[in-house]
């Protein structure tokens, strides 16, 4: 199935995305890699706020390249997600609905996605310039000395998305090896 998500992506939304399903994702996302997923547990140790609001939120795994004269962002292909799993069932907890990335996630993550009621997001590697097309804003929030690792608010336009892990726990990178195997024998 097909969906043109406008976030934030609430839990009522996120329920009916289903592992397989493509989407084009359009509004506000938010950029965070592993040393500004650090800060951010840091921050919430501290008992201090976050940069940016966790409820409904999704999170894009990238470090953009520098823009060109003209451009918004440079090339914003996904970044590996299992660098962040020691960080995601926290923010899970917070309400962050979604993230983008690419790669498996661990037994933990997809737990605390299912408590949550989250959805986890394949975007292609290989690329970024063609992604980097559907941002059409960027700008630094936060941990600007971090360079391509900052946290960024990112306005999105159709940004296309495969449903890798639904928000029951369903699992693309499972059931599709699953079936194409199963095709093997017929």
């Amino acid at each position: 199935m097909e969906h043109r998500i406008i976030l934030p992506l609430t839990r009522e939304k996120a329920s009916t995305i289903h592992a397989g399903d493509t989407a084009y994702i359009s509004g506000i996302l938010y950029t965070a890699r592993d040393a500004a997923h650090k800060r951010l547990a840091e921050l919430l140790d501290a008992g201090k706020p976050l940069p940016f609001p966790v409820e409904d939120a999704v999170i894009y795994y990238v470090g953009p390249t520098p823009a060109a004269p003209g451009q918004v962002i440079g090339s914003a292909g996904p970044t590996t997600s299992y660098r962040m799993d020691a960080y995601a069932p926290r923010l899970l907890e917070l309400g962050l609905r979604g993230m983008i990335g690419k790669g498996k996630r661990s037994p933990e993550v997809v737990a605390a996605m299912k408590q949550a009621g989250a959805v986890y997001f394949g975007a292609i590697g290989g690329v970024g310039a063609l992604l980097a097309g559907c941002i059409k804003a960027a700008e630094i929030i936060a941990f600007e000395d971090l360079g391509a690792e900052a946290v960024r608010r990112l306005t999105a336009d159709d940004f296309p998305v495969v449903a890798v892990i639904d928000s029951s726990g369903n699992n693309l990178y499972e059931t599709g090896r699953a079936a194409y195997l199963k095709s093997l024998t017929v």
